[in-house]
């Protein structure tokens, strides 16, 4: 396996377009000699986009494996519903990754789709979680989030160390052996479950689950659009897409240099009224599955 980079990424058809800047990103950045095994969990992506990406790639360094959401979650296993959430139902398959992912592969990088890698992905595939189930960034959201009492807000209720750090779960390097071992899933998924008015996506859960039993790595490795550091290695563009007309934060050149360069070449920016539309469909997907 020491030949092989293992990344998972989950992605639906409204934000292909992310996706494919991304792995536009991750391709150009590669110089060194592995395998990337992409493992991409569609979320009813259309046959069309699905062209469309594989086409925008050269694929002489990265194997594209489909994997089908409704067929890689576990038999038994109810994704957690959380009335106050517009996010997809797709955020919590990176809870579910040790146990649909093949035996083999021991070790994996999960990212949000909208991101943009400027380094190697090589150099965040060499870091090691010593010991701990996963490497990640500390969530400093607008400076504010950066402990556990600034991200849970009910950690005295759950008697949880108040000055623990708080991370991003937006790119995780994980230990997919000690996750299995530990039951990190059963443990994020009951903390969504028991808690469900608090929760921020998955977030929530993967902290409580994970408290002080994380690496913390360089935040450059996730920064946040709202940054203006000059040499960030992996752009999230957290909140508002650099897709939609009324994006506003930084870094949006980074992101259609690669988007221009794939099949989206000819991409305009998209209006708020498809950008409400996503959210309410969010929530229809959520309703439906509550009544199945």
């Amino acid at each position: 396996m020491s030949n092989k980079i293992s990344v998972i990424l989950a992605c639906d058809n409204h934000y292909v377009t992310l996706l494919s800047a991304l792995l536009k990103s991750v391709e150009m950045n590669h110089h060194t000699d592995e395998l990337i095994d992409v493992y991409i969990v569609d979320d009813q992506i259309s046959k069309t986009n699905k062209q469309k990406l594989t086409a925008s790639l050269t694929l002489d360094k990265m194997n594209l494996i489909w994997l089908k959401m409704e067929e890689i979650i576990p038999e038994g296993v109810t994704l957690p519903l959380v009335a106050n959430s517009t996010y997809p139902l797709n955020i919590y398959i990176r809870i579910l990754i040790p146990y649909f992912i093949p035996k083999e592969v021991s070790k994996i990088i999960y990212m949000d789709v909208d991101m943009i890698m400027l380094d190697d992905i090589s150099n965040l595939w060499k870091i090691e979680t010593e010991g701990k189930v996963v490497a990640a960034v500390n969530d400093t959201f607008g400076d504010q989030v950066k402990t556990i009492a600034e991200g849970i807000e009910n950690y005295k209720e759950l008697g949880l160390d108040p000055e623990e750090k708080f991370f991003n779960s937006g790119m995780l390097v994980i230990n997919i052996d000690k996750w299995r071992e530990q039951d990190i899933t059963q443990k994020t998924f009951d903390a969504i479950n028991n808690n469900k008015k608090y929760v921020f996506g998955d977030q929530y859960g993967l902290n409580i689950a994970l408290i002080g039993n994380w690496k913390e790595i360089d935040r450059m490795w996730n920064c946040f659009s709202i940054c203006t550091d000059p040499h960030p290695k992996l752009i999230h563009y957290f909140h508002r897409k650099p897709i939609y007309k009324t994006y506003a934060n930084n870094y949006k050149d980074e992101f259609f240099y690669y988007l221009h360069r794939t099949e989206w070449k000819n991409f305009q920016p998209i209006g708020e009224t498809t950008r409400y539309l996503k959210k309410i469909n969010n929530i229809l997907e959520k309703i439906k599955m509550f009544f199945k």
